[in-house]
């Protein structure tokens, strides 16, 4: 990759690169962060892969319920894979380069995963309407085929948005600074770097965050509002108790999933403040694909039951 020009030179065709400048101003706390960071990663990628392999192999939670989840861990997989290296070198090696394509390339894998995920979590709603609405037809409405499409096209509208998003960033001309004031190359900072009229770019970006924010959490607050409703129907205090415990940790997930998204996505670029939006871009980078396993599997008793299983079972070959 040939070498950025310095700030204030204008040819666009010979600036191929950018540089993340996300953790410079930390000093030698970098090298702390690198720690807290490097095994935080190692858990989430830990713990999603035993989720998909254990959902995989333990018969007893090939359920549409668990198979979304496994979904959502792979999804989630992929998203950290293409940032969080990257931001990890970046800690130990200083400011990292990348290339103009490679930019490209990772928002638009970055964005895509992240419009997924969102599409998967409104799924997950509507699994759970219909297990707790119409539970004597769950079998039947939520049958492999139709969880297959519900799924196919979680992960087609992901991409095609994804894909949506970087041209919208990538149509522009960058002509001045080559320093991304960020981790990777997420959206905001991006375009902070274009030349010219970005008010159409913020515009596209703005409407297609709304689209996948606000169709998906429609989604899933239609499917709530029936789900609040039948489990106010429950006679007793213990069997609405039990409807919503199967309930809580998607909307845990959801609250801090759309919270953050919202908060990054949805709102004008005079607002941009460069050390809030890092904190922010570390909880849904690093924090919430966490919250995957740890909320939302690990303390499911189906899964720690399947879990320990595999446990016992491999430890048996191996004596």
């Amino acid at each position: 990759m040939r070498v950025p020009p310095r700030m204030g030179q204008t040819n666009a065709t010979a600036w191929r690169g950018f540089v993340f400048l996300g953790f410079s101003g930390f000093g030698e706390l970098q090298l702390l962060l690198f720690a807290l960071f490097f095994s935080l990663y190692l858990v989430t990628l830990t713990s999603n892969v035993f989720i998909i392999v254990v959902i995989r192999l333990d018969s007893h939670l090939h359920t549409p319920m668990y198979l979304l989840l496994s979904f959502l861990s792979f999804s989630e997989t992929c998203y950290t894979l293409g940032i969080i290296p990257k931001m990890l070198s970046s800690l130990v090696m200083g400011g990292q380069a990348i290339s103009y394509e490679g930019c490209a390339a990772q928002m638009f894998f970055s964005a895509s995963w992240a419009c997924t995920n969102c599409f998967l979590l409104a799924v997950m709603g509507f699994d759970r309407y219909v297990a707790i609405c119409a539970p004597l037809h769950y079998a039947s409405r939520m049958d492999p085929p139709f969880c297959a499409r519900l799924v196919g096209t979680s992960f087609l509208s992901g991409y095609l948005f994804g894909l949506g998003m970087t041209l919208v960033i990538f149509h522009l001309p960058f002509c001045g600074s080559h320093e991304i004031q960020h981790f990777f190359c997420d959206t905001p900072p991006v375009l902070s770097l274009a030349c010219g009229d970005t008010g159409p770019s913020e515009l596209g970006i703005l409407i297609l965050s709304l689209l996948v924010l606000l169709v998906s959490f429609s989604f899933i607050t239609i499917s709530y509002a029936y789900i609040l409703a039948a489990i106010l129907r429950i006679p007793s205090t213990e069997g609405r108790k039990k409807a919503f415990s199967t309930c809580a940790s998607h909307l845990t997930v959801v609250i801090i999933h759309y919270g953050c998204a919202s908060f990054m996505y949805l709102r004008p670029k005079a607002s941009y403040s460069l050390e809030r939006d890092q904190l922010i871009a570390v909880t849904y980078t690093v924090v919430t694909p966490l919250l995957n396993p740890i909320v939302y599997s690990l303390r499911n008793r189906a899964v720690q039951t399947a879990l320990r299983s595999a446990f016992q079972g491999r430890l048996l070959g191996a004596g």
